[in-house]
């Protein structure tokens, strides 16, 4: 038997020339049984599939034969006999010319020229096509040729024989121009590229050298024969055979595949193929390492019981009252102070770089566990998986470590490095951004989405490196070429090195967390020991105990073959458009002859020639509405001579946007050009949404080396290297297509199997114990089978005790383990009181999607709610509302099959994936073309168009891009079929549904709600998250209706109309509207056009009147079409007998022509702009504000007061700042009885406010308002805080607050008396009398008027109550003095009512009441809104307005520092979008108008000429302001000046002096010289002196100190003469100061003198300012 195998085998053998089997067996010795049986297939010149395990030889089994055949050629043709033969043989096909032109030009050693070429001889060009899916298995298996060519070649030397040269290229997205162009002027005999090249390559000039391909190898069937790429391949293919005289040979290479014949039929469609399957497994060591005991225990102190991990020893104090969530939060935050780890760091000397071995090390390295019970930040399994890793890392040559994700490969590999580093002694102490303490390194939220730091490290301290799609070509190749030479020991790497490449000395594979698949785990796996007759040794981290489900369950579908099964993309639509365009670029096509052509393609071997013929009409114009006019087709249909034929520039189109791999928004990560020198630029390749979280400056990772941010452009980050420098780590959005429906019924047999053999042994008891006192034989365990399974799936004990525990506490909350068999509904109730639905199915995310947008419609349907459904791999998870609990779920999740197919076809083109889809189908349609190659369109550009088409698109009927994505969705996304079945094994009883109430979620349901949450969380989310929640409500619509119908005339520049009407005067269209279309024909005549009016539109298309109306009215109601007024003749602005304007006729325009002459005029207009300096702006604002120097201030009387008081409204004061210093400053002749007179008369309102932490009768802040003014609106009822008193519950707890707001509720206003009886009476109401049961006594709720009192001031400073008089805030800032009685009043007082306090004085009302003039308030015609419309003050859009108003009242221009001044709810971004659309509207304009304010800046035009007129006399008079002001910006908005050099040498030498003289006792803390001057700063009692926008002095009297900012005396004099003069206005005592600069006064001669000469007295500590 023996000895026939080994005949066997030498036969296979004897298909070869002699050199190729000297060299094969010298070699190998032996083929494997894979080229045993492919080598005669392929010999034979069928078709093959040849499908093997990985390491099985199979891509030498494809190449041997086309090498062997292509050295006979060359032989034959170097051979000089063979040529004289065939000289005299004409007719034989052996006759060829040398592949080399210099051959071609000489021959021998004579130099004649060589022969014409004959008839059958050999072109120039290329045999053999090898297609690889992947760049980088390409590269690899063009290097891994060069081995048997030159052997080969040494083959032939030693026989004597002349050695052929057959030459090998690879062409592929990396491939250099120069390579390019290489390729084509020599082509290669071997070809090595991939499915997008080859694409390439047929749609251009160079597939000329493709037209002698005698052999296509496609490798690696499996992973594109599934997909829309495999589909694309199938095409180019059939391009690829129609170029040649007679089809090519197709050999297929493929892994173990399932079933292998449609992988067969993908190949090569309904031709042949021969199937060479062995059915050989590969020989593997798979094994489930766990390094804890328990993992629901990641802080306790079973710490030491894990693989490297010790217990803290401590733990953080408790804080009460909170959640542990919260609890852990504010560890992180660093409030609470975390474990003192500062114990533990001498033990980080005992660590060697030679590894971490030793029971020993392991337990002095545990330190290291971040995010363990090390820190106590946030109890994860990460830490100890790192430690486990990272010891099977050193402890091997080579380790390849397989992640799911690009940003947990860039993690793990930053992590590891960290690591390493620090055992080398060579690591960085990384400390907190922000300054906390207890910072936790590794998993602290830093910025966005990123929650890491990470160290920069030498080259001798990188122990790993990353490896994914997003890193650079040189990058990866860089790292694999380390790695195949061993000189690196650990690569983290995604599914980019997941294929067939060869890396040589990898000892170990890693995979954390189930693979991705099974087949993705078969791949992964083998690239361990990748050779033949090796064994992969394989090591599963699973990193929750749910996981350890899917690595078990993957482990045995491995060992088993059962990998998922393999099924071709039926008709593919939008494939079939890029190739059609495609073919059509390099010549005309026949329908006829392209349509058999593409149903040669396993993928199109079904399609209709109807949808076919639809397909062609969208790409030749058949869709010619208006709607597509904006999407010009690339193709032509000459019906008469029924060929179709390409428009210019179809072929650019086709190459630029060709491709099927879909644009998820990667931003190119590149060097800058002067840094990159002779070097390649791109460094990598970054997520959008990391993109727009990154700021320039940012130090980010990115392949395992740290790059700073330089600039951000609109599809490229520009970074430099930044080395040493801590870095964040990226992040990359992703998408996986969830669970196999067959993977999904093994994964619920194997846990149906596991809970048979569960046994249960006291699960609650064991739940509660101690974790110290743990022990394997307490608890659930399995029976000896199901452990001896478990043990031959490789499962290590803790694995194994983790999954018992799991499943004994899901049948101890459920009842039953869900399984394949058993579906359990689980209805748990959240904090909120609603219900929650879980649905626990193992069948995968591609079941439940589509099931759960079943579930949804009917929900809606039936119930009128939304359950915000939730599917993923492990079941559904839904929301019922309070009070729905007792729906019955089993109806509701149960479906005719017919129903459900028909709900889901319904449903599906609502759906957020249905747009999405729709996007990358219009995209590989070619319908969102590149505009530039390697240019990125960025994604909210590319949705924007895609939402246009698609709102076209839904007009026709069968659309061939709405079918393709219907059929995606519901083919290749959902998975349909195993629904029904599902559907049908519910019905028929072989699936049983279990109902069960749990009061906390299961141990399975736990991971589904995590998910569950953090979708619901972000489902809206929106950029600008921190916005407030009015902001985000606010409807642009009515934004704009309230910002009314401007008059556009003075936003548009008249040039920029009259440049873009001729722009668009000379725009032409592909396609011809017909005559009827009025409505298409009005559109395209606003897009041509600029400003016109109806009547211009009459007479220059002939349409009738009423017709043309209608169709101006239909496209303004669509939004296409505005009307206004847009440009007006100044010799037409004639006024009339009422001085009104002349009416100007109505303008209509297009939006999408509005937006550019728009965004021209405002461009235009910025440029125009020149910015003012801080100081001036300063100046401005104190003339703005009416700030004058006493006796120059602008405002007097009472109505001065009211314009003071409307300027600063909703600015937040203390009341003595109000009166002492903000009011005084502006209004002349201020007393506090003109704002009593305003407050009683209900013009203004007071509204107080307060931090938290002070007491109720303390002073707070105070902010006025006009009655009518949208912002006082509260947003409360104004009828009282809970609605009627009938509506409260008798059991219901009121306090007085309470009581307070329902008195208050009438509306009216009430003496403090009054209110408190009221209050009183509703209180004890509500707080009935009860009876003592042992004593009978009846007592009544105590009632104290301090208790009232204080109640009442917590209800102002909640801005909920105010008062008519503004004497109880200055009676509340003024100490109380007792008044004492005289005698004889006595009997008097017992006859009177006791005095009400000054601080209860007036009468109170809410603030809420105060509102409801406004909410009655008829807009004002003349605020361009219509007269006519009553506006809600309520309405976030009116707020927001009102806001606007406001600042630019108070500021003239509104800028980002000034916006960060006010109590603004979303900031200075929540604010922009207003500032925009008041932009558009011509209200504001933006531009930069104050150096140093930012970019976008915003105010009134009259305000920017006023702000720009340089006025000597603006801000002559020196003014003293409270620091405070809203009038004074620095410390805000501008920085404090720094103190003069010049002040700064005179302070060094009046110390210097005072140091030599002795200092009296009496003087020694007073006169004592200050080393260090005092900063100033915007606390209260300082004050600030300017002159003309300038800051002069900062004096602060409580502590005695001043600051001066200029050295002249001239200004210094005038300064101090201006604050002596304020003072006493701002501070009712006396004013001494100390020092000036940090120096005392009494050692300043000068500036005394100067301070004496502005009316300071000296004092023995300084100077005085009496009263």
């Amino acid at each position: 038997m023996v000895t026939v195998i080994i005949e066997r085998m030498y036969e296979c053998l004897d298909l070869f020339s002699e050199p190729t089997r000297a060299w094969f067996k010298h070699a190998f010795g032996s083929p494997t049984e894979a080229q045993q049986g492919a080598w005669p297939a392929i010999h034979s010149g069928g078709n093959v599939l040849v499908i093997a395990p990985t390491g099985s030889g199979k891509t030498l089994s494809a190449f041997l034969s086309a090498i062997d055949r292509l050295m006979g050629e060359h032989a034959a043709r170097s051979a000089p006999e063979h040529i004289a033969d065939a000289h005299d043989n004409p007719g034989d096909d052996a006759v060829v010319m040398p592949a080399n032109e210099s051959d071609a030009v000489s021959n021998g050693k004579s130099g004649r020229r060589a022969r014409p070429r004959r008839k059958h001889a050999m072109a120039k060009g290329v045999k053999v096509l090898y297609v690889s899916p992947l760049k980088a298995l390409a590269v690899d298996v063009a290097k891994n040729l060069q081995a048997p060519l030159e052997g080969i070649a040494a083959e032939c030397r030693d026989m004597g024989l002349q050695a052929p040269n057959v030459t090998v290229a690879t062409r592929s997205g990396d491939t250099t121009p120069q390579e390019r162009r290489a390729i084509v002027s020599h082509p290669p005999d071997i070809l090595v590229t991939t499915p997008e090249s080859l694409y390439l390559l047929l749609t251009s000039k160079a597939r000329r050298i493709l037209a002698t391909v005698n052999t296509v190898i496609v490798d690696e069937v499996h992973a594109v024969a599934g997909t829309k790429r495999g589909a694309h391949l199938a095409l180019s293919l059939e391009r690829l055979d129609a170029l040649l005289d007679k089809p090519a040979q197709r050999i297929g290479l493929s892994a173990t595949v399932n079933p292998p014949q449609e992988a067969a039929r993908f190949l090569a469609g309904a031709r042949p193929v021969s199937i060479i399957n062995p059915g050989s497994h590969p020989a593997m060591d798979l094994r489930v390492v766990e390094p804890l005991e328990n993992m629901r225990d990641l802080q306790s102190a079973n710490a030491g019981n894990r693989a490297g991990g010790i217990s803290s020893g401590s733990s953080a104090p408790r804080i009460s009252g909170i959640t542990p969530a919260m609890q852990r939060l504010a560890e992180r935050r660093g409030i609470i102070p975390v474990t003192d780890r500062n114990s533990m760091e001498g033990e980080l000397d005992s660590k060697t770089a030679g590894g971490i071995g030793s029971d020993s090390q392991i337990g002095h390295d545990s330190v290291d566990l971040v995010g363990a019970a090390g820190d106590q930040t946030s109890g994860s399994i990460w830490p100890v998986v790192e430690r486990s890793v990272l010891d099977e890392i050193l402890a091997h040559h080579t380790t390849l470590v397989f992640v799911n994700s690009r940003g947990l490969a860039e993690k793990l590999t930053a992590r590891f490095n960290d690591m390493y580093a620090d055992m080398r002694g060579t690591g960085q102490h990384i400390t907190s951004p922000e300054g906390r303490e207890g910072f936790a390194e590794h998993y602290d939220a830093v910025v966005g989405s990123t929650t890491m730091l990470v160290q920069s490290h030498e080259p001798d301290d990188v122990i790993a490196m990353a490896h994914h799609g997003s890193v650079s070509k040189d990058r990866r190749k860089q790292i694999e070429e380390k790695l195949k030479r061993g000189a690196l020991r650990c690569v983290v790497a995604t599914s980019s090195l997941e294929l067939g490449i060869d890396m040589g000395s990898v000892d170990l594979v890693i995979q954390i967390a189930p693979p991705l698949s099974v087949s993705s785990g078969l791949q992964r796996v083998g690239r361990a020991d990748h050779r033949v007759g090796g064994v992969s040794h394989a090591l599963f981290y699973p990193l929750t105990r749910e996981q350890i489900i899917g690595v078990a369950a993957s482990i045995e579908s491995m060992k088993a073959g059962a990998i998922e099964p393999l099924s071709v993309p039926r008709n593919p639509l939008d494939v079939l458009a890029q190739q059609t365009v495609a073919a059509a670029a390099m010549g005309d096509i026949k329908p006829d002859e392209w349509y058999a052509t593409v149903r040669r393609a396993a993928p199109f071997a079904e399609l209709s020639r109807d949808m076919f013929d639809a397909v062609m009409g969208m790409l030749t114009g058949a869709y010619a509405d208006e709607e597509f006019t904006a999407f010009r087709p690339p193709l032509m249909w000459n019906h008469d001579d029924n060929v179709i034929a390409a428009r210019p520039g179809a072929q650019r189109l086709a190459v630029t946007s060709g491709g099927t791999i879909p644009d998820r928004g990667l931003y190119t990560v590149v060097l800058p050009e002067a840094d990159a020198g002779k070097g390649p630029r791109r460094v990598g390749e970054l997520d959008e949404e990391m993109v727009y979280e990154s700021r320039v400056g940012d130090v980010i990772t990115l392949g395992t080396s740290t790059w700073q941010i330089q600039e951000i452009t609109r599809d490229r980050v520009i970074v430099t290297p930044a080395p040493g420098r801590t870095a964040r780590l990226p992040f990359w959005h992703g998408e996986g297509a969830g669970r196999d429906y067959g993977f999904g019924c093994a994964l619920g047999r194997f846990l149906r199997e596991a809970a048979q053999g569960l046994q249960t042994n006291d699960v609650n008891r064991n739940r509660h114990d101690d974790a110290n006192d743990y022990r394997r034989e307490a608890g659930p365990r399995f029976d000896v089978d199901t452990r001896s399974r478990l043990k031959d799936d490789g499962l290590d004990d803790n694995a194994i005790d983790n999954l018992a525990r799991l499943l004994g506490e899901q049948r101890a909350a459920t009842t039953v383990v869900p399984d394949d068999r058993h579906l359990v509904i689980e209805r748990c109730p959240d904090e909120e009181g609603d219900w929650r639905v879980i649905i626990h199915s193992p069948y995968g995310r591609r079941v439940h999607e589509p099931w759960a947008m079943a579930i949804d419609a009917r929900l809606k349907q039936r119930y009128g709610f939304d359950g915000q459904t939730y599917a993923a791999d492990d079941g559904i998870v839904f929301r019922l509302p309070q009070g729905e609990g007792t729906i019955p779920i089993k109806q509701l999740i149960t479906f005719d099959i017919e129903e459900l197919q028909h709900i889901i076809e319904t449903q599906v083109g609502q759906t957020v994936l249905f747009a999405a889809r729709f996007r990358e189908c219009a995209a590989r349609s070619l319908y969102l073309p590149r505009t530039e190659p390697g240019k990125r369109v960025p994604l909210w550009q590319q949705r924007l168009r895609a939402a246009q088409l698609l709102n076209a698109a839904r007009m026709k009927h069968n659309f061939p891009l709405l079918l393709e994505t219907a059929r995606e969705c519901l083919q290749d996304v959902y998975d349909l079929p195993a629904l029904r079945a599902v559907m049908s094994a519910i019905d028929n009883g072989s699936v049983t549904l279990i109902d069960t109430t749990t009061q906390t979620p299961s141990p399975f349901a736990e991971n589904l709600l995590f998910g569950f949450v953090g979708t619901v969380m972000y489902q809206y989310d929106v950029p600008q998250a921190e916005r407030s929640a009015q902001l985000l409500s606010m409807d642009p619509q009515v934004l704009e209706k309230l910002l009314g119908d401007t008059d556009m005339s003075t936003v548009l520049d008249p040039e920029v109309i009259a440049e873009v009407t001729r722009q668009m005067e000379d725009r032409t269209f592909w396609n011809e509207l017909d005559a009827d279309d009025i409505v298409g024909r009005v559109s395209r005549y606003a897009k041509t056009h600029g400003p016109f009016t109806a009547d211009q539109l009459i007479a220059d298309t002939g349409i009738p009147t009423v017709e043309a109306v209608h169709a101006l009215d239909e496209l303004k109601q669509r939004g296409d079409l505005i009307n206004g007024i847009f440009t007006r003749d100044d010799h037409d602005d004639h006024a009339d007998v009422t001085g009104k304007t002349r009416t100007e006729p109505v303008q209509w325009l297009h939006r999408e022509v509005f937006r550019r002459i728009r965004a021209l005029s405002l461009s235009k207009a910025r440029k125009a702009i020149k910015p003012v300096s801080p100081q001036t702006y300063q100046a401005f604002l104190l003339e703005r504000q009416g700030i004058g120097p006493i006796g120059g201030e602008h405002y007097e009387g009472i109505d001065g007061l009211m314009r003071v008081l409307e300027q600063l409204e909703g600015v937040a004061l203390s009341p003595a700042v109000w009166e002492r210093s903000v009011l005084p400053t502006r209004v002349r002749d201020y007393q506090p009885a003109m704002l009593d007179e305003l407050l009683a008369a209900g013009d203004i309102v007071w509204v107080g406010s307060k931090s938290a932490g002070t007491k109720a009768g303390e002073p707070g802040r105070i902010a006025f308002h006009p009655a009518d003014s949208a912002l006082l609106w509260t947003g409360e009822d104004t009828h009282g805080g809970n609605g009627d008193d009938n509506s409260t519950a008798d059991d219901t707890v009121v306090t007085i607050p309470d009581a307070i707001m329902r008195s208050l509720a009438s509306s009216g206003a009430y003496r403090a008396d009054q209110l408190a009886a009221m209050t009183r009476r509703l209180w004890q109401d509500s707080n009935p009398e009860t009876v003592d049961p042992v004593t009978g006594e009846i007592t009544t709720p105590p009632w104290s008027n301090t208790q009232f009192e204080e109640a009442l001031w917590s209800l102002v400073w909640q801005g909920k109550v105010t008062n008519s008089s503004f004497a109880p805030l200055r009676a509340l800032g003024t100490p109380a003095r007792p008044v004492r009685a005289p005698a004889r009043s006595t009997r008097r007082r017992i006859r009177m009512t006791p005095p009400t306090p000054m601080t209860l004085g007036g009468l109170w009302s809410s603030v809420a009441a105060c509102t409801s003039v406004a909410s009655q308030t008829t807009v004002d015609s003349g605020t361009a809104f219509d007269s006519d419309m009553t506006v809600d003050p309520a309405t976030p859009e009116r707020r927001a307005i009102e806001l606007a108003e406001a600042l630019l009242d108070r500021y003239g221009v509104i800028a980002q520092p000034l916006v960060e001044r006010e109590d603004v709810n979303g900031g200075y971004s929540g604010l922009y979008p207003v500032l925009r659309r008041m932009e558009e509207h011509g209200l504001l304009t933006r531009g930069m108008f104050v150096r140093g304010f930012g970019a976008a800046q915003f105010a009134a035009r009259d305000t920017v000429d006023m702000l720009r007129d340089a006025d000597p006399q603006r801000g002559a008079s020196y003014v003293t302001l409270d620091v405070n002001d809203p009038a004074n910006l620095y410390g805000s908005a501008i920085e404090w000046p720094a103190i003069t050099a010049a002040s700064h040498a005179q302070a060094d030498k009046q110390l210097e002096q005072s140091s030599k003289e002795m200092v009296p006792p009496d003087q020694s803390l007073a006169g004592k010289p200050s080393s260090k001057t005092t900063k100033p700063s915007r606390r209260a009692g300082g004050y600030v002196v300017l002159h003309q926008g300038e800051l002069v002095l900062f004096a602060t009297p409580k502590s005695h100190h001043l600051l001066a900012f200029h050295t002249s005396n001239t200004q210094l004099r005038a300064a101090c003469a201006e604050l002596a003069f304020a003072l006493p206005r701002h501070i009712p005592s006396s004013v001494s100061f100390i020092d000036l600069n940090g120096i005392p006064l009494n050692r300043l001669a000068e500036e005394s003198h100067i301070l004496h000469a502005a009316g300071f007295t000296p004092s023995p500590q300084g100077m005085k300012l009496c009263r």
